[in-house]
């Protein structure tokens, strides 16, 4: 199997950054020191929505350069968990801590790759094995006699 096909597509990625950057911000706002993780949401949250990808906001950055400042971003947030400067709850410093080890499992599961559009040849390809042929009968038949349905129940009208 290629990198692309053994690993989660990007969409999957981005939706788990904006979900960890959502836990961050909740918990900082349930948090007596709330600074360091609302922050560290901002920053992952914002992260995911200006990448180039199905559910970015603002496509500012590609997703090879996503890639890289992810490392940054990972070793940002165990920064900010064990920062001593500004006061942060312990267990709050144990769920950063978490959070950025499931952003770096979820960086190395993630294919960066970028689909290619199908051309505009033809339609089915030639050496397509026999399973797809079938699936592929069967939809036309379904789809047929869904049509098939409607035009006879419009006809009763």
């Amino acid at each position: 199997m290629s990198e692309a096909t053994s690993k989660r597509p990007f969409w999957m990625h981005q939706l788990v950054e904006y979900i960890l950057g959502g836990v961050l911000v909740a918990m900082g706002l349930q948090s007596p020191t709330p600074v360091v993780p609302a922050v560290m949401g901002g920053v992952v949250m914002l992260h995911a929505a200006v990448t180039h990808g199905p559910l970015s906001a603002f496509k500012v950055i590609g997703r090879r350069t996503h890639r890289v400042i992810d490392l940054v971003v990972i070793a940002l947030e165990l920064v900010a968990a064990g920062q001593p400067w500004i006061s942060v709850e312990s267990t709050t410093r144990g769920t950063m801590v978490v959070i950025a080890l499931v952003h770096a499992f979820v960086w190395w599961q993630t294919s960066y790759a970028v689909k290619v559009k199908a051309s505009k040849g033809p339609r089915f390809a030639p050496d397509a094995d026999r399973s797809t042929e079938i699936g592929r009968s069967a939809g036309r038949v379904v789809g047929k006699g869904v049509n098939a349905a409607k035009r006879m129940a419009n006809k009763d009208r």
